[in-house]
């Protein structure tokens, strides 16, 4: 009987190459930031350009295109600074179909 033992940075590398074979790493990835409160449209130039929306139960939906991990971390960082409860991150799934509708 023989064991095979991977050692971390072959598993972390085997792991990456998963990932990135899912993703094309040129295009930004368009995330939906969920926070328990209402912000007004003019909150969309302190974050960035993304789509601010007030919804009834609320909550606002910050959604937009966010470029890597660090500017998502951003993101979360004014989301803190807001004082705000941060409710749900999501990515929205790039499809066939029209995503402008869905994130609106």
């Amino acid at each position: 009987m023989t064991s095979t033992m991977m050692t971390g940075g072959n598993r972390d590398r085997l792991m990456s190459n998963k990932l990135n074979s899912k993703t094309d790493p040129g295009q930004p990835k368009v995330y939906q930031i969920r926070i328990k409160g209402h912000l007004g449209s003019q909150w969309t130039d302190w974050f960035g350009g993304l789509t601010v929306t007030p919804e009834e139960n609320g909550d606002t939906l910050i959604t937009g295109p966010v470029v890597d991990q660090a500017a998502l971390h951003g993101l979360l960082k004014k989301v803190r600074d807001l004082g705000m409860p941060l409710v749900s991150i999501c990515p929205v799934e790039s499809g066939p179909a029209d995503t402008s509708e869905r994130i609106k």
